[in-house]
C-alpha cells in the first residue's frame, strides 16, 4: 500500500492550502466604498460563478498564483446568489458581465478587467 500511497498521493495531503484575503462583495452599496477605496489603492474584484467547472478551475489557479504582497483589496463576488450586485458591477464600472471575471478598480474605474483564461495573465503589479 505505501507505493501505491507514493505514486497517487494527492496534491492536497503535500501543499498547504492558500488562503486568500478576500472579502465577501453582497451588496450594492459596496460598490460605492470600493470606488471610493478605489482613489488610493487598486480594488479587485473576482466574479465567479459557483456552478460553473470553468469558473471553479480559474479560481483555484488564480488563488494557487496571487501575490499576498500585492496592495489591493481582493473581493469574491457570488454572481449565483449576488445576481443584482453583479448586474451593478458592470453597470456602474462600464464591463460588459463575464464569468468568471476580474476587475482592476483604480481611481474610480475599471483600469483592466479579463474573463476565463486571461484572468490569469493579467500583470496585476502594474495597478497597484
Amino acid at each position: 500500500m505505501g507505493l501505491f500511497n507514493k505514486l497517487f498521493n494527492s496534491s492536497s495531503e503535500s501543499k498547504e492550502e492558500k488562503a486568500l484575503p478576500w472579502q465577501a462583495l453582497t451588496t450594492v452599496s459596496q460598490l460605492d466604498e470600493i470606488e471610493k477605496r478605489s482613489l488610493g489603492k487598486t480594488q479587485l474584484i473576482f466574479k465567479h460563478s459557483t456552478r460553473c467547472g470553468i469558473s471553479r478551475m480559474v479560481m483555484n489557479q488564480f488563488v494557487s498564483i496571487y501575490d499576498l504582497d500585492l496592495n489591493a483589496d481582493l473581493y469574491y463576488l457570488d454572481l449565483l446568489n449576488y445576481r443584482e450586485v453583479s448586474n451593478e458591477t458592470g453597470y456602474k464600472f462600464q464591463v460588459l458581465h463575464q464569468s468568471p471575471q476580474l476587475l482592476v478598480i483604480r481611481n474610480g474605474v475599471a483600469v483592466a478587467h479579463a474573463s476565463h483564461g486571461g484572468i490569469n495573465e493579467l500583470e496585476l503589479g502594474k495597478f497597484v
